[in-house]
């Protein structure tokens, strides 16, 4: 097995955009890349350019006739059918929708296709984890499900358990949703609470199908968590249940629209909290699926501020050099922000919070309080499913 990751990057990416009023601005992924290069993160990686997912590929996870209608609407975008979730207000139709959203997928698939056969240990793609895509629609700014077409790709390949862990602001539904009968993915998501927070769904008792009782977990989080219980919440659940699985693969999304300063959502969690979690699963990876570890990105619409910084950081973890908290941003980076987006970008890697502090539920909990009140349902609905203690 190649001792060296895989940085999945195609300039063409840039190129899922959804027109300038859209909160999913693709300068989010054109400056991560900067940063990346910036740190010189890329001469530690092999930086690779995947072939665009093809239709068989595509339908691994996709209706036909739902690829069939992002192929119209990506040489029509006026003609978009919206039964489809085409041409919405958080799925506009444009020209070349559907080349630029295969491509993103191939890349997820690629980095899925090197772990599996040993090309590298990790393989990241920040412009992956389009978590809401459904079989059969475009949903929450995603086309294609390239998480769910990864995994697929993954089982097609040999793999018997695969476990992919969503830590973005919102619920991993799409992912959920593709594999919902199969016992051999277990999809767990921390994500805001769906009373308050789009898609509504990822309620605890959501624990998967007849056949694949205990093959979801979702933690419901209430609005405004911050650090502390962010981390006590996925200290709590995602160990114990990948150590009982046990995975032959980690898949994970790192949205990062957890953090305080994002716009579309109400958690209050610091960049530093992030990378917390990021170092968690690439550690949760080495103890349970032998390193195989696919990491990509998700939402996040503070896009100057946090994202960049983020993915950085998650890139970092995956080459196998950290990038330290305290660390100044370069200043070349810090002036092409200011020329790109006329905003001041951020000085240093942290946000202030580092070390972050957090208490692991070993320790008890109490049952009034709101953040533990949503652990243990979690618990109490997955962890017998699975043979386990609530």
């Amino acid at each position: 097995m190649s001792g060296r990751a895989q940085l999945m990057w195609d300039e063409a990416v840039t190129g899922y955009d959804f027109g300038p009023d859209h909160p999913m601005d693709p300068v989010r992924l054109a400056l991560t890349r900067s940063l990346v290069n910036a740190f010189g993160l890329d001469r530690e990686m092999d930086v690779v350019s995947a072939k665009p997912a093809g239709e068989s590929t595509l339908r691994l996870v996709h209706r036909e006739d739902y690829v069939a209608a992002v192929r119209a609407a990506s040489a029509d975008p006026g003609g978009a059918d919206g039964s489809y979730g085409l041409g919405t207000m958080d799925d506009p139709a444009f020209a070349g929708m559907h080349e630029v959203s295969a491509l993103i997928a191939g890349q997820s698939v690629g980095a899925a296709e090197a772990v599996w056969r040993g090309d590298a240990l990790h393989a990241v793609n920040f412009a992956g984890g389009l978590h809401h895509a459904m079989p059969g629609g475009a949903s929450g700014f995603c086309i294609y499900n390239d998480a769910s077409l990864a995994i697929a790709r993954l089982l097609e390949l040999g793999a018997e358990r695969v476990a992919y862990v969503d830590v973005d602001v919102h619920h991993g539904d799409g992912v959920q949703a593709a594999f919902w009968e199969d016992p051999r993915v277990l999809t767990i998501s921390l994500h805001e609470h769906p009373r308050t927070l789009f898609p509504q769904t990822g309620w605890p008792e959501e624990t998967g199908a007849d056949t694949a009782p205990g093959s979801a977990v979702n933690v419901a989080l209430p609005a405004g968590t911050g650090d502390a219980g962010w981390l006590r919440a996925f200290h709590s659940v995602v160990p114990e249940l990948l150590a009982e699985f046990r995975p032959q693969v980690l898949v994970t999304q790192h949205g990062a629209d957890t953090h305080f300063e994002d716009p579309l959502a109400h958690l209050a969690v610091s960049l530093d909290a992030q990378r917390a979690v990021q170092v968690a699963l690439h550690d949760l990876a080495h103890e349970h699926a032998e390193g195989r570890w696919v990491a990509l990105g998700g939402g996040g619409y503070a896009v100057v501020d946090v994202v960049p910084r983020s993915w950085t950081h998650l890139v970092g973890i995956v080459a196998g050099r950290e990038i330290a908290p305290e660390t100044m941003i370069p200043e070349e980076w810090r002036q092409q922000v200011f020329a790109r987006t006329r905003q001041l970008a951020p000085v240093r890697m942290t946000d202030g919070r580092w070390p972050v502090e957090w208490a692991g539920w070993e320790a008890g909990y109490d049952p009034a309080d709101r953040l533990d009140q949503a652990v243990l349902a979690t618990r109490k609905a997955v962890f017998p499913l699975r043979g386990l203690l609530p």
